[in-house]
């Protein structure tokens, strides 16, 4: 393959695996694994947390501190797909969320109605039917994820495909059923702490949804070219060890290296995905932590990046920001 062609298939692919990571957060974690041959990897078990144990896990992702009116929050960069030993909350974010009153999530998974909402609103539409042989490539990759072809029953096609590539690590041990998100939504509620969502599972679906059938045919195209190529997964990987390994400075510069920024189709995605979706949560976070309550408040850790990103925004709504570095996971290892 040509190295510029190689680099176009590397963008697409991140920027499908972007759209999947910002906004589907409970999507992979409630489909279960199909095992159509013995080459399917078995179907992942969600972690359970025991938060009487928790507090000596390493911590991973990415956290700041934020003052204002004498009171402490914390926001914290999540990854929405993650290897099982990384599903326990670490040190630190356990112990903000013991010292906090509220854990306000993008959405909370464990809320049988916001599961109820997500699959409603993308659920397919008449609208959304492709040709017999888009389709065809579809279910030939849906059926390579272990996943069943009733799938498409249930989702649209384009959602459904940005589903696949986050679904694409899992023989490297990466599965949604181990997102930090996840554990945080039973830590939460095992500890007793209002659990609430600082968005609603419409707007992550009109978020997500390409505007027009051409352009969601594209995306699939797109999409199913990173996936029947191989290019998908290494990107997915080098994600998560960047957040596994809380490589901030690496996580900053995501536009130098994403290959995801090249067109005013990809930039205007991207304003959609984050510019216009962090003032809205930003707001939320300010309301909860106003009214008097400590506030620990866990999305996707693209949010927390750049002049637009949710530490500058609280930052230009009067808080003291302070990035809470973590130890390397070894060191935490080490320790013990």
């Amino acid at each position: 393959m040509p190295a510029s062609t190689s680099m176009a298939v590397n963008a697409q692919a991140l920027l499908r695996w972007a759209r999947r990571l910002l906004g589907l957060v409970a999507l992979g974690a409630a489909l279960q694994s199909h095992a159509e041959s013995a080459d399917c990897p078995p179907a992942a078990e969600p972690v359970s947390m025991d938060v009487a144990k928790l507090g000596d896990a390493a911590d991973r992702g990415f956290m700041w501190r934020i003052d204002k009116g004498g009171r402490t929050s914390y926001l914290y960069g999540t990854m929405h797909v993650a290897r099982r030993d990384w599903a326990v909350p670490g040190a630190t974010l356990v112990s903000a969320i013991r010292a906090s009153d509220v854990l306000a999530l993008e959405m909370d998974v464990l809320d049988p109605s916001i599961m109820k909402r997500l699959l409603a609103a993308m659920a397919p539409r008449p609208q959304d039917a492709l040709d017999d042989a888009l389709k065809a490539r579809l279910v030939a990759q849906i059926k390579a994820a272990c996943l069943p072809e009733q799938i498409l029953g249930v989702m649209s096609p384009e959602m459904a495909s940005t589903t696949l590539v986050v679904m694409a690590a899992r023989r490297q041990g990466l599965d949604p059923a181990y997102a930090i998100d996840r554990s945080l939504s039973e830590v939460g509620h095992g500890l007793g702490r209002a659990v609430v969502s600082l968005e609603t599972p419409e707007l992550q679906i009109a978020a997500l949804r390409s505007r027009t059938h051409a352009q969601a045919k594209e995306a699939i195209e797109q999409t199913l070219q990173s996936l029947e190529t191989g290019e998908a997964t290494p990107l997915l990987l080098r994600m998560a060890d960047v957040w596994a390994e809380s490589r901030y400075s690496e996580l900053d510069h995501y536009e130098d290296w994403c290959m995801c920024m090249s067109t005013e189709s990809e930039r205007a995605l991207m304003k959609r995905l984050l510019d216009e979706r962090n003032p809205a949560m930003a707001q939320r976070i300010d309301a909860l932590h106003s009214s008097g309550k400590r506030v620990v408040a866990a999305v996707g850790s693209l949010h927390m990046i750049g002049p637009t990103g949710l530490p500058q925004l609280l930052a230009k709504r009067g808080y003291k920001v302070e990035r809470v570095e973590f130890a390397p996971p070894g060191a935490v290892a080490r320790q013990q």
